[in-house]
């Protein structure tokens, strides 16, 4: 069983579709897809910015992050408790990446995989609790994470920078498959090496 791959939608790009998520964002939240698919369709690659230094926001996450927050997309954390006999405990959500009426994207350039567990935990957690209708996870495809081991030394970077451990697609879709995000719907973009510009 595998993730419904949905050709052609953005040149550069492979995504996927579970559970009717694209007609979902298509239908019921237009503006949203509209910016997805405008943003990511003038997403490049850039020498520049792969060779950059990492730190909490690589020049890359930050690009795409800053172009949904012009958009009014917002950094988002929910609040939430469990209240068992009158006692009340705090159980705060992890931060979403970018979230707009009720859409949740989260960005995973280069962490580590395990990531992906907690970004689809909190997925199925915010659409059981009816504040998120759909994730969107943006994400480096595995050939594209084949090319960067591959070109390492050519970004100045060390051979275990992309490390088979890291975040891309061969890795997320086990874990939607096994029902990482509950009943959660999620379409996932996973950028290829099509996007790469050499702007040195």
């Amino acid at each position: 069983m595998s993730l419904i791959a949905d050709e052609g939608l953005i040149p550069g790009w492979r995504c996927y579709n579970w559970r009717n998520a694209r007609a979902l964002l298509e239908h019921a939240f237009a503006n949203e897809w509209h910016d997805l698919i405008e943003v990511l369709s003038a997403f490049q690659l850039t020498h520049s910015q792969l060779a950059a230094k990492g730190g909490n926001k690589t020049e890359i996450a930050g690009a795409l992050d800053s172009e949904f927050y012009k958009r009014g997309w917002v950094e988002k954390q929910f609040h939430t408790a469990i209240s068992v006999d009158g006692v009340t405990e705090e159980s705060p959500t992890h931060d979403i990446d970018c979230y707009r009426n009720r859409v949740a994207m989260e960005l995973e350039w280069n962490n580590k995989d395990p990531f992906y567990d907690r970004d689809l935990n909190n997925f199925r957690l915010l659409f059981d609790l009816r504040v998120v209708d759909v994730g969107v996870m943006v994400t480096r495809s595995t050939e594209l994470m084949q090319w960067l081991r591959a070109n390492h030394k050519m970004l100045d970077k060390a051979s275990g920078t992309y490390g088979a451990s890291t975040t891309h697609f061969g890795k997320l879709e086990p874990r939607i498959l096994g029902g990482g995000a509950g009943g959660c719907p999620v379409f996932v973009f996973a950028m290829t090496e099509q996007l790469y510009i050499d702007d040195r």
